[in-house]
């Protein structure tokens, strides 16, 4: 059950580092992070069904995601739509593109081939395919990332997040790196959702609901550990974060709390982590007060 966690936590952590562009980055969270993820999930499991390769369909998967994040974008820049209501415009509008492509409210990948049959001749033991293969796409994506930030297209991406009106005046295209940073992390998030339902042996309609709050929870966690950080640091204690995160799932299943509102759990853990640093905060002035009243 460990390992198990342990894999499904390298899974979702793609899915914290799609939230991580726009949430911390551009400062900003984007609702089309609910639609997406079903929708490369949607997308992946369709085209496997039909005979296109898991790898191919994994990155038809992808493409979807980014398409519905350029949406976003687009609306959010070129249209004025306030970026929450954008994005929650366009999650609603891909829970009809989604039964549009599946044709079902859900689909099952039963007897069809996935990614992790690509390491069936490792003979691994239970899960340990799942976690090679997140390994690599962890390795793979967080490789990418760091290298885009340390382009000049990545850090006048950055420089917006940081203070948009300095960026302008540097003659950076504001807009256009809002439109490519919801593009891209929308095309990693869907990418998650692929991986997910290969994993899981299916798609579902209703997948996206509430992955926002573990996407932000894996973020939040791994910053309350390791604090202070570069951006390498930063992306790896994600995952970290995550696999914590999948890991206090386990114990509350396992302290026989009923699944059905793992949700609601989700959304304490996220709340209590949340409020770590204004607790904290508050017992520094609380022991600075003392000391100097002594």
């Amino acid at each position: 059950m460990i390992v198990s966690s342990i894999s499904q936590g390298m899974l979702w952590a793609i899915l914290g580092l799609g939230i991580f562009m726009t949430y911390r980055i551009l400062d900003f969270p984007d609702m089309t992070t609910e639609g997406s993820f079903p929708l490369g999930a949607a997308v992946c499991v369709t085209a496997i069904t039909n005979g296109i390769a898991p790898i191919f369909a994994t990155l038809l998967g992808v493409g979807a995601g980014m398409i519905a994040g350029l949406v976003t974008g687009l609306l959010y820049t070129k249209g004025k739509i306030p970026v929450i209501l954008a994005g929650i415009l366009v999650m609603s509008g891909l829970n009809s593109v989604i039964l549009y492509v599946m044709k079902t409210p859900n689909l099952s990948l039963l007897n069809r081939p996935i990614l992790q049959d690509s390491f069936q001749k490792l003979h691994l033991p239970n899960y340990f395919d799942t976690v090679l293969l997140g390994l690599i796409a962890l390795g793979v994506i967080i490789s990418i990332l760091l290298f885009f930030f340390n382009t000049d297209l990545g850090q006048g991406y950055i420089a917006t997040g940081d203070n948009e009106t300095m960026a302008r005046s540097l003659g950076i295209k504001t807009d256009r790196m809002k439109i490519l940073g919801l593009t891209l992390s929308n095309g990693v998030i869907a990418l998650s959702g692929a991986l997910i339902a290969q994993n899981d042996g299916y798609a579902d309609v209703n997948k996206g609901i509430g992955v926002i709050v573990i996407g932000l929870a894996s973020i939040i966690i791994g910053e309350v550990i390791f604090q202070e950080l570069t951006l390498a640091e930063r992306l790896i204690a994600i995952v970290v974060g995550s696999i914590i995160y999948q890991l206090l799932i386990l114990i509350v299943i396992k302290l026989g709390f009923d699944t059905t509102y793992l949700k609601l759990f989700s959304a304490i853990i996220l709340a209590f982590c949340l409020m770590i640093p204004q607790v904290k905060k508050a017992l520094n002035l609380k022991t600075g007060f003392e000391k100097e009243a002594k």
